[in-house]
C-alpha cells in the first residue's frame, strides 16, 4: 500500500517567494506551488456578473466558519473555498496527479476573489497565461481522442 502524499502549500500577499504567477483574463488564478516555478497550477477563479452579485458572494465567503465551503460553478469548472479554521482557506486543486488543497489567509484569498469584479482588468502580461490555458485544454482535448 502506498503512503498518502499531502502538500498543502500556504500563501499569503507577504510571502518571500511570489507564488502568484498573475490573473488571466478568465480569471484563473496562476500559482507556482511553494513558490516553485517549475510547478505551476491554474485554478479556476471567481466571475462575477455584475457588482450586486460580487458582494453577495463576498459577503457569503466573508461569512464562512471552520468547517464549512461555498461553491461556485463556472463555464468548463467548479471550485470549492473550503473555510479550514479561523482565518485559513483553501482551493482545492491536483497537483502531479495528486489532490492538493491551497491554504490561503483571509485576506489574500479575498484579494483573489475582487478581481471577480465585472470591470477588472487582467494586467497586458497575464494574457500569455490565458493562451498557456487554452494550449492546455486543446492538448488534453487531443490526448483523449
Amino acid at each position: 500500500m502506498a503512503a498518502l502524499f499531502c502538500l498543502s502549500p500556504r500563501y499569503r500577499l507577504d510571502d518571500e517567494l511570489p507564488w502568484l504567477e498573475g490573473i488571466d483574463p478568465s480569471r484563473h488564478y496562476w500559482l507556482a506551488v511553494n513558490g516553485n516555478k517549475n510547478l505551476t497550477v491554474a485554478l479556476p477563479g471567481l466571475v462575477a456578473a455584475s457588482v450586486g452579485e460580487l458582494k453577495q458572494i463576498m459577503s457569503q465567503f466573508r461569512a464562512l466558519q471552520p468547517g464549512e465551503k461555498m461553491n461556485f460553478t463556472r463555464a468548463a469548472a467548479s471550485c470549492t473555498i473550503h473555510c479550514v479554521g479561523m482565518n485559513c482557506y483553501a482551493l482545492a486543486a491536483e497537483v502531479n496527479g495528486s489532490p492538493v488543497w491551497h491554504l490561503f489567509d483571509q485576506e489574500t484569498l479575498d484579494s483573489l476573489l475582487m478581481t471577480a469584479h465585472p470591470d477588472w482588468q487582467c494586467a497586458p502580461s497575464d494574457v500569455e497565461l490565458g493562451r498557456k490555458l487554452l494550449m492546455r485544454s486543446l492538448a488534453a482535448t487531443l490526448a483523449a481522442s
